[in-house]
């Protein structure tokens, strides 16, 4: 048979080996490296009996699928060592993730010494070197071998395969789990771990199911790279923005008010308002949009006829019983079936649109309580949400027009190179999730294709993503964590103006159906700033810090000009404070540092007399002395450009 590698070369052979035994024949080097095998694209394990002529790539550490190998490995050891320390209990599941593996188990919560004790217990399993040895058990013997060892998950994992199928184990020593593999060749091949933590996890995702505890750690082939790896989580704390807005005093959430209800405090208020401020002028002055203001609930009669009554009811909050109330409401999870009686509110002719409706509009949706994060996954939420009613031929340069505004936002915020764009298209498999005909989804679907791909915008296509009425770009981004949300929703609507018999009058004097734009041009506010705090670990851009300058006299003595100087900035729309404590000039520094303050106006004797200030900043440190005017026509502009300055001093980085 020949073996044609990933280089070009190959091997001939006579008779038929393993996937480990080619390695070996290679080099001793590559099967001492080697986790995995690629046969003809398909992923295999190293016990893997090559008999015919093939394709075949040595996976090792280095390559995505062959650490991903390691890693499944080193879940299993991380599983034994668990049942070694708690044998009582249960293994649920433990797969490999992108940058690590997790493993489930039924047991009381793990602390951080029961995590370390762990670690110490999988040493000692890896220094023993068991190989992994895999078998296979018809199904109904699988069942009941499993049953034996009282795993009732894995039982239920096993009832769930087909009656024909044939079960597959790995076992390392006494150790035993259900696998489909692939795993190294033993257990000393786990060079460097590490487990991260540990928090609650409902079996199958399911909040009615038992509540498991889950360990989440990693490996890594050296040493070097895990010490890498966990630097870059300790980064990921530092700007983890549900510590650290909590630390910075940007928002705060207390139990009695509810989960997914967070309390915005006066720093968080205060950039929620430039933010907000900024939208609504740049949506109204720039890009022609008229502003509107609705309620915050309706009766279920509304969402009956947009349709969200039957599609999105669990996701509301319902105000009533429909059996026993006459009237029944339901707070808003979203603003258009309101924007679409404004526009009913007068007969509209072809001349009149596109209107383009805008409103900061705050929203709530029933979240399930194990998605509450922070403020990326919450209840109440304020959007900047518009519609855009359009004729059908202007519907491709609107929605290029939404697109545009949506990248402008980006760009300003320095976030543009963090997001992925996204066409999220209906579920054919799925109907009844839709309204509509399959037609009108296939050629909406196509007008943004064809949008996207003319714009040359990257994206990739999500089935079953879209919403009930239509098809959608969702420009996504992912926390510091991994976890990806989408940030900014731009949708194609051309069903809904039919439900509320929307219509303009056109120039034939008939009545005809518009087309509707659904957006955001900056998402929802809360979980912007979230994004905002993790991107740039609190040192925000001047022009959205809550305090942008604090004036700083070296004694008491010159509390009268700083003074005079706080003043001044103020009368020119900065935020400033003056820290007037008689305390020593280097704590003041330090302590505005740590606020994360991004200008500091040093005043003493000289700078009195002269009507100057000695500034420092976190971009360049020390910037020396300068006319207060100067100072001021300076910082005035970069707030009025919404520069944003990068930070040149390693110092200022710590």
């Amino acid at each position: 048979m020949k073996i044609t590698l990933k280089d070009g070369s190959y091997r001939e052979y006579d008779s038929a080996k393993s996937v480990i035994e080619i390695a070996a024949d290679i080099s001793e080097g590559l099967a001492r490296a080697a986790c995995a095998g690629e046969l003809n694209g398909e992923l295999v394990d190293l016990r893997c009996v090559v008999d015919t002529d093939c394709e075949l790539n040595i996976l090792t550490a280095n390559d995505k699928l062959g650490l991903a190998t390691l890693r499944h490995t080193a879940s299993h050891v991380m599983a034994e060592a668990v049942k070694r320390l708690f044998p009582n209990a249960k293994l649920a599941i433990g797969p490999y993730i992108d940058n690590g593996f997790y493993y489930d188990f039924l047991c009381d919560p793990f602390s951080r010494e029961d995590l370390d004790n762990i670690e110490k217990e999988m040493k000692k399993i890896i220094k023993e070197g068991k190989p992994l040895s895999k078998f296979t058990l018809p199904r109904e013997e699988a069942i009941k071998f499993m049953e034996e060892r009282q795993e009732p998950f894995k039982v239920e994992l096993i009832k769930d395969l087909p009656e024909d199928a044939e079960i597959s184990f790995y076992e390392q020593g006494d150790f035993v789990d259900l696998c489909a593999g692939p795993h190294l060749m033993n257990t000393k091949g786990i060079k460097a771990y590490k487990l991260i933590s540990s928090s609650m996890a409902y079996w199958r995702g399911d909040s009615n199911r038992e509540q498991l505890q889950r360990i989440y750690a990693t490996a890594f082939n050296k040493k070097e790279e895990l010490a890498e790896y966990l630097e870059y989580l300790e980064d990921i704390k530092r700007r983890d923005h549900n510590k650290l807005g909590r630390e910075m005093e940007l928002f705060a959430t207390v139990d009695v008010i509810g989960q997914g209800l967070p309390l915005l405090l006066p720093k968080g208020t205060k950039m929620v308002m430039k933010l907000q401020r900024w939208i609504e002028d740049l949506e109204e002055k720039e890009w022609g949009y008229v502003r509107t203001k609705t309620p915050l609930m309706a009766k279920s009669d509304l969402y009956k006829i947009s349709g969200h009554w039957g599609h999105y009811k669990d996701g509301m909050f319902v105000l009533g019983d429909e059996e026993v109330d006459k009237e029944v409401f339901a707070l808003r999870p979203m603003t258009c079936p309101f924007q679409y009686y404004v526009y009913k509110n007068s007969q509209k002719s072809y001349r009149d649109l596109p209107i383009r409706y805008g409103e900061t509009s705050t929203l709530f949706r029933n979240e399930d309580s194990g998605e509450m994060h922070g403020l990326t996954r919450v209840r109440q939420f304020t959007i900047s949400e518009g519609h855009l009613i359009v004729r059908p031929d202007q519907m491709v340069e609107e929605f290029k027009g939404c697109l545009a505004l949506a990248k402008y936002c980006l760009e300003t915020l320095g976030l543009q190179d963090d997001v992925t764009y996204h066409l999220s298209k209906w579920d054919p498999a799925n109907p009844g999730k839709y309204i509509g005909e399959p037609e009108v989804w296939e050629q909406t679907e196509q007008h943004i294709r064809d949008v996207l791909n003319e714009l040359g915008i990257p994206f990739t296509e999500d089935v079953g993503e879209a919403a009930f009425y239509g098809p959608k770009v969702d420009i996504n981004a992912k926390n510091v964590y991994g976890k990806e949300d989408t940030m900014i929703t731009i949708q194609w609507d051309a069903l809904l103006a039919e439900q509320f018999d929307m219509y303009y009058i056109d120039q034939n004097g008939d009545k005809v159906r518009p087309y509707i734009i659904h957006r955001t041009s900056i998402g929802c506010y809360e979980r912007t700033l979230a994004w905002l705090i993790e991107k740039y670990a609190g040192l925000f851009p001047t022009w959205l810090c809550p305090e942008q300058v604090r004036v700083l006299p070296i004694s008491e003595k010159y509390a009268d000009y700083a003074e005079q100087v706080r003043k001044e900035l103020a009368r020119n729309d900065i935020d400033v404070t003056c820290d007037s404590r008689s305390e020593k000039i280097g704590f003041k520094i330090r302590e505005a540092r740590l606020a994360k303050v991004p200008y500091m106006l040093v005043v003493g004797a000289q700078e009195a007399e002269d009507g100057t200030v000695s500034v420092r900043s976190r971009f360049a440190g020390d910037e020396g002395v300068k006319p207060l005017d100067t100072f001021i026509d300076q910082i005035c502009k970069e707030i009025r450009t919404k520069e944003i300055r990068k930070i040149e001093v390693q110092e200022e980085k710590k």
